[in-house]
């Protein structure tokens, strides 16, 4: 085997195995793998036969709870006797709405960001309660016969809108006693802020003390999250965040499988449920024990976390606030928020190298103004900090161009005896000072970056409707016209014409097949993601073309 053969296969071996990689560590990590064609489709929930079923089926009181307390548990998948009345309120970034069964949140849009419904823009909905997507907030208390999330829930304040001028837009549900306990909940919702502080009040309205204990659950089923790409996809799960573990991702798979892992007990952190660019997560007072949990029923999946509210005498109330954020994944914004809570923006395994470009990334945006503008000039300085090493693979693969007719000498010269053609070859490179697999070091040396680079273009919420030039209106969106991808395309052939031609003819159409094969899944990959490739293809060229300039002047 000749070195222009190795070093067609090596390319070929190393192009395909980028992809394959990609694709499995996307699968290891909980994504959705870049060559997947869909999920399962959700189960739609049915109830339980019984209220014992129900009462098997979910939150199980805490391990910590007192020996006395027993957990008659609402299911996860139950539906209520009676349908409750749906009720919508809003302010300036959030429109919500609550089902005054359990006075659980069954519907979220986000005013600032849209999505096309319809062949047409409407808010962008994160949580909903319809036939395609199963995704709401609950509450409720444990260990007896207590209000939980299937209880009716009388709504007693008045405003559905917050008001000009003022800043806070409370919304109270109350209900009935119910095993001598009557819960309240105050959903309290600030101008500019996708952070929702929420009150639960346990209230003793009999002659006995009880022990109860509080359940904040976030519910959604694995349905495809709307406008994800068949190739192109970013992890959709449960998520904890402890200072003992760090951040653990549950996929609905181990779910499950019984295999999920996130730690159980903690007094600090936050449970999320993800998905790209935007999350709901439970985020409780430091220093507060809880209990996290997860669990499946009838194709839904919950994750939560439980707190002993301890004995309540009669007369006396219980309270717990919690913050709920039900928002888009704006680093600055999340750190404010809660410790941590930017880890929710999951850049997979190279967070290390893939938060200091993002970090980047924003600060030449502050200057341009521009997401698309930022992404190439950070092409540019990629480019700038790899020069050496780009330098080194062109001028190796420019000096076997040049080197070709003098291969093809050998070969006419040596056509039957390949171990003296190998032998010649060989010298001819040691004088020539060439390394014929130069070429593939750099791009060994920068596939992390490369990676880091997807990861944090395809989890910034700021590219979602962010325009660049012309027909560029949504740079996390695919090419409307396929521009982008046809000048990738173009640009990798272009590379391959710069490149040495090996000798051998069916090299030849095998060098020229390589981007052709894999230049169909740019046409679904968000305008964002092209625009880097196509931007780092044409440096590499004009790069390319100029060392082969200089070169051939020495001649």
């Amino acid at each position: 085997m000749n070195n222009d053969t190795r070093r067609t296969i090596l390319g070929a071996v190393l192009f395909a195995s980028l992809f394959m990689i990609w694709n499995q560590w996307l699968e290891y990590s909980g994504k959705t793998p870049m060559f997947s064609f869909g999920k399962k489709p959700a189960v739609t929930a049915s109830a339980p036969a019984s209220a014992q079923d129900a009462a098997a089926s979910l939150p199980a009181s805490s391990s910590s709870a007192p020996a006395q307390s027993t957990s008659a548990s609402p299911a996860l998948a139950a539906a209520p006797a009676v349908a409750g009345e749906k009720i919508s309120v809003s302010t300036d970034v959030l429109k919500l709405t609550f089902n005054t069964t359990g006075a659980s949140l069954v519907g979220a849009e986000l005013l600032h960001f849209h999505e096309q419904s319809n062949m047409e823009m409407t808010a962008f909905k994160l949580l909903d309660s319809s036939t395609s997507l199963q995704y709401m907030v609950q509450t409720g208390l444990l260990g007896g016969n207590y209000p939980n999330h299937l209880t009716p829930m009388k709504l007693v304040t008045p405003e559905r809108e917050l008001a000009a001028g003022k800043n806070e837009l409370q919304v109270r549900f109350e209900s009935d006693p119910v095993g001598g306990v009557k819960l309240v909940k105050t959903y309290t919702l600030k101008r500019g802020s996708y952070a929702i502080t929420v009150e639960n009040d346990a209230t003793n309205t009999g002659t006995a003390p009880v022990t109860a204990q509080l359940y904040n659950q976030l519910v959604r089923d694995n349905s495809k999250t709307p406008g994800s790409s068949t190739f192109y996809s970013t992890y959709t799960g449960p998520a904890f965040y402890s200072d003992e573990e760090k951040y653990q991702k549950t996929p609905f798979s181990d779910i499950e499988k019984g295999k999920a892992t996130y730690q159980k007990s903690t007094n600090n952190g936050y449970v999320a449920m993800v998905q790209q660019f935007f999350a709901t997560a439970w985020l409780p007072e430091a220093g507060k024990p809880r209990e996290n949990y997860v669990r499946q029923q009838d194709g839904l999946y919950a994750a939560g976390q439980i707190f002993n509210l301890g004995s309540i005498a009669p007369g006396a109330t219980s309270t717990n606030k919690t913050t709920l954020f039900v928002g888009p994944q704006q680093e600055q914004v999340m750190r404010q928020l809660s410790p941590n809570l930017e880890a929710v923006k999951d850049y997979g395994r190279l967070t290390i190298i893939a938060r200091p470009l993002y970090w980047l990334l924003t600060q030449l945006n502050s200057i341009l103004h521009n997401w698309g503008w930022s992404i190439m000039a950070l092409v540019v300085l990629l480019k700038i900090a790899f020069y050496w090493f780009n330098h080194k693979a062109y001028s190796s693969m420019a000096k076997m161009r040049t080197l070709s007719p003098k291969l093809e000498e050998l070969k006419k010269r040596y056509p039957d005896d390949k171990e003296k053609l190998q032998v010649e070859t060989m010298r001819m490179y040691r004088e020539e000072k060439i390394n014929p697999l130069g070429g593939c070091l750099p791009m060994l040396i920068q596939m992390p970056v490369f990676f880091a680079l997807y990861s944090a273009l395809s989890s910034t919420v700021e590219m979602r409707g962010a325009p660049w030039i012309w027909w560029i209106k949504d740079l996390a969106a695919p090419d409307p016209y396929y521009i982008l991808p046809i000048l990738m395309t173009a640009s990798s052939l272009l590379q391959v014409w710069l490149n040495p031609k090996p000798s051998d003819p069916t090299q030849a159409k095998l060098m020229w097949l390589m981007p052709l094969s894999f230049a169909f899944m740019f046409f679904f990959f968000p305008s964002g993601l092209v625009l880097y490739w196509v931007t780092n293809n044409l440096l590499s060229i004009a790069q390319q073309w100029s060392i082969n300039r200089h070169l051939e002047k020495k001649k």
